[in-house]
């Protein structure tokens, strides 16, 4: 391939660039100081996401790390048990965030990235206890990344915060993706969102802003989020102009959405006619696909090189295991092509293996 021609990016739903219209958007945002409360956009897009979520409040952080450690910082206390799933963002992908900012243990549970309400309840530590940590938050990721953008459903999410709403246990949804589990579900992200203390959402991934999350949740919580993402340093000036894209993404980038989880089952599918790769397209539900490599004489940071030099950007995950996320810059054409390079490499990978 040309070395000029644009890499088909798989690597996540975040690299996407703004369209002419979403920087125009941009260029034209009302601004003003956020910490004086003085920039419109800002003060618009959390009004919308609050409604939009069916919560009181609603606040503008950087990004989702930040939400969800903000969140923690509020609703818990050094010592305390936060129950998790698998595999999820909290325990993998915020540096240890959890410890170093709010002291709390992670205890990850389930298979898959979901768990059972009965999972949960058995997993909790009391309070007033000599030993044991107290459990004073339950966090759920929906959708789950590395477990391949798994949707979790919601009468299970029901269940898990009515039980810990019994026992005084804050539940905080990672919707960073929650846009793509509300088409799966067919449920209005409110509907989702409304057993939860607190959500956070990403307005970067799926829906192409160039940044910015919101947590939302009572006003009582806002307010203390407030100061804890200036503690966090996540307390901006002009945040208008991101918020401008955001409010340009979740009008007009919401709905097609369905084309990135199609795009996904497609991939999936050119990647299970090959006998080197275990993958199950019926199990792809957004736009996230998980998929192990059997190939003996390419690991997976091997084929992630061999990838990006036929001009394919794809992620490894471990040793044997890669995943590809598709988004609104990559359409299904390129998506097909990427997964026959893919598919391409491992077969030749076998066949140019020298003999021991």
């Amino acid at each position: 391939m040309s070395a000029t021609e644009k890499p088909i990016d798989l690597r996540s739903d975040t690299v996407t660039k703004p369209c002419d219209a979403m920087l125009s958007a941009m260029i034209k945002a009302e601004i003003g100081d956020d910490q004086y409360q003085d920039d419109r956009e800002t003060n618009l897009l959390q009004d919308e996401v609050a409604q939009l979520l069916g919560k009181q409040n609603a606040l503008w952080l950087p990004s989702g790390t930040m939400a969800n450690q903000v969140a923690l910082r509020v609703a818990t206390r050094p010592g305390d048990d936060v129950i998790v799933s698998t595999q999820c963002h909290a325990v993998w992908h915020e540096t240890g965030g959890s410890a170093a900012n709010s002291g709390v243990q992670l205890t990850d549970i389930g298979e898959n990235g979901h768990f059972s309400a009965d999972q949960f309840l058995a997993a909790v530590k009391p309070r007033n206890h000599h030993i044991y940590p107290p459990t004073t938050m339950v966090q759920i990721e929906n959708t789950h990344n590395r477990c391949g953008g798994r949707v979790m459903a919601k009468k299970q999410m029901d269940q898990i915060c009515a039980y810990a709403k019994q026992a005084g246990i804050f539940s905080h949804l990672d919707g960073a993706r929650l846009w793509n589990a509300s088409h799966v579900l067919d449920e209005k992200p409110a509907t989702l969102a409304a057993p939860f203390d607190a959500v956070m959402v990403s307005l970067s991934k799926g829906l192409g802003a160039p940044g910015g999350s919101i947590l939302a949740g009572s006003k009582e919580f806002i307010e203390s989020a407030t100061r804890y993402r200036r503690m966090f340093g996540g307390a901006m000036r002009q945040t208008g102009y991101y918020a401008a894209a955001g409010r340009y993404a979740i009008k007009h980038n919401m709905d097609r959405l369905v084309d990135d989880h199609a795009n996904a089952k497609q991939f999936a599918q050119v990647l299970a006619a090959s006998q080197m790769v275990t993958i199950d397209p019926e199990t792809i539900e957004t736009n996230i696909v998980v998929f192990e490599i059997h190939a003996e004489h390419i690991s997976a940071h091997d084929l992630v090189q061999a990838a990006k030099r036929s001009n394919v950007l794809i992620n490894a995950l471990g040793s044997n295991t890669i995943r590809i996320v598709t988004h609104l810059d990559v359409d299904r054409d390129a998506c097909t092509k990427a997964a026959d390079i893919i598919v391409d490499i491992l077969k030749k990978s076998s066949k140019t293996a020298l003999p021991v």
